[in-house]
């Protein structure tokens, strides 16, 4: 089964024999999965008047467990974003009454986030459809092409320097 990706390595071996391009069936494959798969997610998101930064800072809440609260500096690091970033997501899910922010208790200078009743709401009603669309999207998948497709991710992950610090 032929597709794009095909006809472009095909189309550059015949412009440069020279060169391997062989990289670009992964990546190239890697890059268009992402697009589409991004698609779909927002699909679901917009269903939930959301959009992929405001469901992650959510998400990011939620896991997070009781009290449902993290410094902006958690968050950050959570969503590897800058400080910029972040502070534009907080500044629009507050307005919603989503989330939070209130002084530390740990340290007056800062402000915590914390998810409201209604954030809370909205990230349990967003999340099981956000689960059902990653299940559609890897339904033709069998557990073995699953599980090798996990430890090739995460060994892709790691030689690119996306480890996990913690573990």
């Amino acid at each position: 089964m032929a597709d794009h990706v095909d006809r472009v390595v095909q189309q550059w071996g015949a412009e440069r024999p020279d060169l391997d391009v062989s990289p670009m069936e992964v990546i190239g494959r890697l890059k268009r999965l992402a697009r589409l798969v991004d698609t779909e997610l927002k699909r679901n998101f917009a269903d939930h008047d959301l959009d992929a930064a405001s469901f992650d800072v959510l998400a990011t809440l939620r896991r997070s467990g009781p009290p449902y609260r993290l410094t902006p500096t958690g968050l950050m690091q959570s969503a590897m974003v800058t400080s910029g970033a972040i502070s534009q997501r907080l500044d629009r899910l507050e307005a919603r009454g989503l989330v939070t922010r209130t002084a530390s208790g740990s340290d007056g200078r800062s402000r915590d986030v914390a998810l409201t009743a209604e954030g809370n709401a909205l990230i349990d009603r967003a999340l099981p459809a956000h689960l059902l669309v990653e299940q559609r999207i890897l339904a033709d998948l069998d557990e073995p092409q699953t599980e090798a497709l996990l430890g090739a991710l995460r060994t892709m992950l790691a030689t690119l320097g996306d480890g996990d610090a913690d573990g």
